[in-house]
């Protein structure tokens, strides 16, 4: 299931084009702006704080978004047809993840390059780092779109959805700018975005050791991590205990 999700990204070169050129618009023009405008007046540098954001979320919302593949699969009969082999739903589900987890590496590597171009210093061990965080942030962004498509019934509802509840988390998790401080309504809502643990956890091992890592991270690594592995495993649960049971009431 994995290697299929892959073929299909490398025989798309439109697919493939695209999900590397997206990241590229919101790190060079945002964060060139923010660079430009500010520079380091809030105490870090704004493109470097964009580019540890944008690869956060290019990571999770790309698994997770690539989790309609399982919708679409539904409206073509495929997944029951997973479903009856001699294998644990788990490892279906698994293994989907993977695939897009696997999709999701070429723009990592990408975005990774760009941020080189433009400048943004990355030492061997920040590199290292980042694919590692990556590939957690990765995961738990396939069991998060897992629990989501579980109470979906289509194709499209499933795109609309997916905008509705990933546009409020560009902001209420820092992906563009520090949330150091907020009012304690818009707390309460970053509190229970995901996307903020993904974005917190790369930056802290990012900017571990760094004069701005009091400036721009929440939190210690190892307590987003808590937040995350735990979150993971009841996302992906809960979301394939209810999208099998939604197949075999079809």
């Amino acid at each position: 299931l994995a290697q299929r999700d892959l073929t299909k990204l490398l025989r798309d070169r439109a697919r493939l084009i695209a999900t590397v050129i997206i990241p590229f618009i919101f790190i060079g023009a945002l964060g060139g702006t923010l660079a430009a405008a500010f520079g380091r007046a809030p105490g870090f540098d704004s493109l470097t704080l964009t580019f540890t954001g944008v690869y956060a979320l290019t990571l999770f919302q790309s698994t997770a978004m690539g989790m309609i593949s399982l919708v679409i699969d539904r409206e073509n009969d495929f997944s029951q047809e997973l479903f009856i082999a001699p294998v644990s739903r788990y490892t279906i589900v698994a293994g989907r993840i993977l695939g897009e987890t696997l999709v999701a590496l070429p723009q990592a590597l990408a975005i990774i390059a760009f941020g080189l171009v433009i400048g943004i210093h990355i030492s061997p061990a920040q590199l290292a780092l980042l694919i590692g965080t990556g590939l957690v942030v990765a995961f738990f962004g396939g069991a998060f779109g897992v629990l989501i498509l579980a109470f979906l019934n289509n194709q499209r509802a499933a795109n609309q959805v997916f905008a509705f509840i990933f546009l409020p988390q560009f902001l209420l998790a820092g992906v563009f700018t520090p949330i150091q401080a907020m009012p304690w309504y818009i707390e309460i809502a970053s509190r229970i975005t995901p996307l903020r643990y993904a974005v917190d956890f790369v930056r802290g091992v990012f900017y571990a050791g760094s004069p701005d890592y009091s400036r721009v991270v929440l939190q210690d690594p190892g307590a987003n991590l808590e937040i995350i592995v735990p979150a993971f495993v009841v996302c992906l649960v809960v979301g394939t205990f209810f999208f099998v049971r939604s197949e075999r009431n079809r």
